[in-house]
Order: structure tokens, then C-alpha cells, then sequence
């Protein structure tokens, strides 16, 4: 049984086979998936997705790369679709918020604002959150420290060893996936290798970082720990359907749509860095996954 711990399948990129994309996942062994919102307009959408699927869980918040046309009235409407979840079995934490210093056009006073404003939500309704971390390490546990949350997961880390020792110390688990399959991602490669194995969750963040065997390179490869960085920023920053496989700005490669599927394989890697076998992965990423979004244990499969 495997947890994908961050994937958008409510992305347009699978509107033409979303429920075949979850029936693929269930059948490679991914029993839960875990969908978090970006903003106020997909509330609606990854609730109804959960209610819709066995094994779907959702979560509520306003992603970063979002701030720039979030309102007060948004921030209002999240608290207040929050509070009314806290009975819902599909509903897991507050996320994905955060902040992005990678993309240079945000606002970061607002972004600070609103990632302050949905910690305290959190910490008012005692939820874990699902943090985005993109270059912003820790600024992000600043927050985190300062509201006194103490649960969820760092999404697609790609920090140093004592930003990851950091986070843990703080109650969180930290988030590999696509990034790490990718050989000369060597940073991310260490941190998966040598974390303690209890902070680990995979996860695909599909439809996008997608592992090494979905990207096709036009060129001399040039992957290296900034993949993280470059896999996010096409479907939040400016949604594009990606049924085809597409060619990445500046024609480095061709990237194809990652699946929640994939959690298997990526995982696989996971075991070969650390010498363990991919059960002992599953068992351990899952027990994991529940300490960190323990309302996971209610969700209906």
C-alpha cells in the first residue's frame, strides 16, 4: 500500500481521464492520494474529487504562486469552508500554502500575509499543514515555529541538511519524489539517502516534476538539483493541458505528464539509495504519511 502525499489530480491536465488515472493508481498499489487546493476556485473541485473516489483525500488552502489576485474575501471563505470539513473523513490539513522565493514577480508582503493568516487558521483548528518550500526554507519555519505548528509535510524539499533536520525537529516529514530519480540531482539524492527514515513521504506532485523516465532530453541533460524548482511553476503559474507530451521553455526536453501511478517506481528509487526493500519503503513512507496527516486513518477506502 503506498500514499501519494501531494498530487493535483484535479488539474485540467487530467480532465480527459481522471477517473482512469485513479483507477491506474489504485491498481499499481497507491491506496490513498492526497489533493491539495491552490486557491479559492478549486475548494469545490478536490472536496467533490474526494467524495467522488475511495481513497482520495483532500486539503484546503491558497498556494503561493496564487497571493497575487488573493482577497480577504478568499481568506474568509477558506476559513469557513475549513471549520464546516472538520467532520468531512476525506478532509486531512490546510494546504498547500506557503512561500515561493523562486518565482521573482510575488508580492512578498503578501504572500507572507497570507501564509500567516492560513498557519493561524491552522493552529486555531489544530490541523497539520502541506507547506510549499520552494526556496524559501526557512523563512517557511520561521512561520512554522512562530504559530507553533508542529505537524504536516514539506512538499518536494529541496533545502540543505540543517534546514531538513530543522523541519523534522519541528514534527514534520518531508516530501521526495520526482526530483530524486534524477541522478544528478544530488543534493535531494543525499537528503533521501541519510534523512531518518521516519521523516520520509513520497509523493508526485503530478501533474508535474516528473520522474527521470518521463522526460526525454532534446540535448545534453542538464538536470540537477533546481529540477524541483522548474517542474512546478508550468501548471500553477500558467495552466497548460498536457494530455502530449510537451517541449519545456528553451527546448531542453520533452516532459510527460506525471501520474499518480508512478509512486511505485519512484519509490523504488528510494529503496536503492537507502539499502531497503521496496516493501519496507511502502510500510515505513505509509506509517509516515499518517503521523503527518493523521486524519488520513479516517478516510473512507
Amino acid at each position: 500500500m503506498w500514499i501519494d502525499t501531494h498530487c493535483h489530480l484535479d488539474a485540467r491536465e487530467f480532465d480527459a481521464d481522471r477517473a482512469e488515472q485513479a483507477a491506474l493508481a489504485r491498481a499499481a498499489g497507491v491506496s490513498t492520494i492526497v489533493v491539495p487546493s491552490v486557491c479559492r476556485a478549486n475548494f469545490n473541485a478536490v472536496r467533490a474529487l474526494a467524495h467522488a473516489r475511495p481513497g482520495i483525500a483532500y486539503a484546503l488552502g491558497i498556494h503561493p504562486l496564487f497571493t497575487a489576485d488573493a482577497t480577504d474575501e478568499d481568506l474568509a471563505a477558506l476559513r469557513v469552508q475549513a471549520e464546516a470539513a472538520r467532520d468531512d473523513p476525506c478532509f486531512v490539513g490546510i494546504g498547500e500554502i506557503g512561500l515561493d522565493y523562486f518565482v521573482p514577480t510575488l508580492d512578498d508582503a503578501k504572500q507572507r500575509a497570507i501564509f500567516e493568516a492560513q498557519l493561524r487558521l491552522a493552529r486555531d483548528l489544530d490541523l497539520p499543514v502541506i507547506c510549499h518550500v520552494r526556496r524559501s526554507q526557512d523563512q517557511v519555519l520561521a512561520g512554522l515555529r512562530r504559530f507553533g505548528i508542529r505537524q504536516g509535510i514539506g512538499h518536494a524539499f529541496n533545502g540543505s541538511r540543517q534546514q531538513a533536520d530543522n523541519y523534522i525537529a519541528q514534527g514534520f516529514k518531508l516530501g521526495f519524489g520526482g526530483a530524486m530519480t534524477f541522478p544528478r540531482a544530488l543534493q535531494i539524492r543525499r537528503l533521501a539517502a541519510s534523512l531518518p527514515f521516519e521523516a520520509i513521504v513520497v509523493e508526485t506532485d503530478a501533474p508535474d516534476i516528473p520522474p527521470e523516465w518521463l522526460v526525454t532530453p532534446l540535448s545534453e541533460p542538464s538536470v540537477d538539483d533546481r529540477h524541483a524548482d522548474d517542474g512546478a511553476v508550468m501548471r500553477k503559474g500558467e495552466p497548460l493541458p498536457r494530455a502530449d507530451p510537451v517541449i519545456r521553455p528553451g527546448g531542453g526536453s520533452v516532459r510527460r505528464r506525471n501520474q499518480p501511478d508512478q509512486i511505485p517506481r519512484i519509490a523504488e528509487t528510494l529503496a536503492e539509495l537507502r539499502g531497503m526493500t521496496l516493501d519496507q519503503v511502502a510500510v515505513g513512507t505509509t506509517a509516515n504519511a499518517l503521523v503527518a496527516l493523521p486524519r488520513l486513518a479516517r478516510l473512507p477506502r
